[in-house]
């Protein structure tokens, strides 16, 4: 018998987040999940009349295509599935991981190679700016363990966590994205950070459960050459399989000039290489969502922490918040900046906005997390 939790985030994914009609065709991608779950997800977009197609896929697989990748392969499967996602209108990503470390080791050149022949012609060219699109992980035990947390209480806060009142969030959010969009200078203040940029003219957008499961953001943009100043990450960042700890960003002119990670200062340094775009940012966001406290070492989750922002090394995206910086890499490193985690700023154009991870201005302190809760 389904889990009435799995039926209860399904109809999440196909209402709320893709809005799947009889006029849909939707693309249901599924990595490591248990076949029931995946059965219920297109059991309801059916339901709804969408025309399904499945793509099952495994980690373990993957890392073996990623260990033998040729250029002439990479191309094949792009070409390949470029062309599936141009007939799709809708699609929703159920990513699973039973070991968050399956692809650390397979070579950096092959990581680079898919993501520039891969992910930015099929996902960031065709899928993001073409089709309704939702994303979310899987609860298992890998992430269980990730976060610390028993498995049944860890299922327990995933499910919480991913079937909040998004609409709630979105009224709530809009306050902001009126004020993100009339404002100039942003100043972020914090232990080893004194940065500053400006998102004038570039808009923001609101993330409420229509693009990732869980949600509880607000992007923008710096404009591409405008940042100045330190950056300093206290979040554990999981990238290509290797984690990064005490990330710290040196800008000047919008481009990151010096980038430290402790031991991994020099693979920090190569993914920073990728390309040109890789070393100025595509993406600054707010996050808000009530339930997230802490990093798990997931981007999905750990991006979303309420009192956090994550400024993004890399591509911007293309046609929403777009400063137009391009790269194949899109990296959101987080930093907390609620009071045990070291407290910090937001200002807008000298106004004081959100200290030590709380709103302070009336019209946006219905996204802090006594209310959104």
């Amino acid at each position: 018998m389904i889990d009435p939790r799995v039926t209860q985030l399904a109809n999440v994914l196909c209402t709320h987040s893709t809005r799947l009609t009889p006029d849909d065709n939707v693309l249901i991608y599924a990595c490591d999940i248990p076949y029931e779950a995946v059965a219920e997800v297109v059991r309801v977009a059916q339901s709804f009349g969408a025309k399904v197609v499945v793509r099952l896929d495994s980690n373990v697989v993957k890392r073996q295509i990623l260990l033998g990748l040729s250029l002439s392969n990479a191309q094949l499967i792009a070409d390949v599935e470029k062309h599936e996602m141009e007939q799709m209108t809708a699609y929703i990503a159920l990513r699973g991981s039973h070991n968050y470390a399956e692809a650390s080791d397979v070579p950096e050149a092959n990581q680079t190679l898919w993501s520039k022949e891969y992910m930015q012609p099929v996902h960031f060219g065709v899928r993001i700016p073409n089709t309704k699109w939702v994303a979310l992980v899987w609860p298992t035990s890998s992430m269980a363990q990730q976060a610390m947390m028993s498995t049944a209480a860890f299922e327990d806060f995933y499910f919480k966590v991913c079937t909040l009142d998004y609409a709630r969030m979105q009224k709530a959010a809009e306050p902001l994205v009126d004020l993100m969009a009339t404002t100039d200078r942003v100043e972020i203040k914090g232990p080893g950070t004194n940065l500053a940029f400006s998102i004038k003219g570039l808009g923001a957008v609101s993330c409420h459960g229509e693009r990732n499961i869980p949600d509880g953001e607000c992007y923008t943009a710096p404009v591409r050459e405008s940042a100045e100043g330190t950056v300093a990450y206290n979040c554990v960042s999981l990238n290509q399989g290797v984690e990064f700890k005490d990330i710290k960003l040196t800008v000047k002119r919008g481009r990151i000039v010096e980038a430290k990670a402790g031991d991994n200062t020099a693979k920090l340094n190569s993914i920073l290489d990728t390309d040109e775009g890789a070393r100025y940012f595509g993406e600054w966001s707010l996050g808000y969502n009530p339930h997230i406290l802490h990093p798990m070492k997931n981007t999905l989750f750990d991006e979303k922490i309420t009192g956090s922002f994550h400024l993004t090394p890399g591509a911007a995206y293309v046609g929403e918040a777009d400063n137009g910086n391009r790269s194949s890499v899109h990296w959101d490193i987080v930093c907390i900046q609620r009071p045990d985690y070291g407290g910090g700023e937001i200002w807008f154009d000298g106004r004081l906005i959100r200290k030590d991870g709380l709103f302070v201005v009336p019209e946006l302190e219905g996204l802090n997390p006594d209310r959104l809760a």
